[in-house]
């Protein structure tokens, strides 16, 4: 066994010699690590940060913006403006509410007229395809 743990530590002294005098948990913690077990001792505080109201993000960027969409889209929502997803939002419930999603395949929509007028006319509209036949829909503004 002592030949295996010299070809491990690669015979250095230090780690192969017999400890001097019993191991105890006060003598195992050095004079340099007393000082981080003393601070591991004490919570610390999780910092707190403060957010100024200029740094936070308003609901008036990106896809939260008010933009103008398409006659048909606005004529499906009931608004000439809205954001996207707010869109998204009164699609997924008019889905809900008119039982338009495949049991067998959740993420599957069944259009009807209303909603092919939106879908470019499919008859099955996936989860994911949602907002890519939404884009042509939001007039791009400057």
């Amino acid at each position: 066994m002592s030949s295996v743990a010299a070809r491990v530590f690669r015979g250095c002294r230090s780690l192969l010699a017999p400890a001097s005098k019993p191991i105890t948990s006060s003598s195992v913690v050095s004079g340099a690590t007393k000082k981080s077990a003393a601070k591991s001792k004490t919570k610390a505080k999780p910092k707190q940060r403060s957010v100024s109201p200029a740094k936070r993000t308003s609901r008036s960027a990106g896809i939260f913006k008010m933009t103008p969409v398409s006659p048909v889209l606005a004529q499906f929502l009931g608004t000439g403006e809205t954001n996207r997803t707010d869109a998204v939002k009164e699609i997924w419930t008019y889905v809900k509410s008119h039982d338009l999603q495949n049991p067998a395949n959740k993420r599957e929509i069944f259009c009807d007229e209303k909603l092919k007028l939106i879908f470019d006319g499919k008859d099955k509209v996936g989860l994911l395809e949602i907002t890519k036949l939404l884009a042509p829909h939001f007039v791009k503004t400057a």
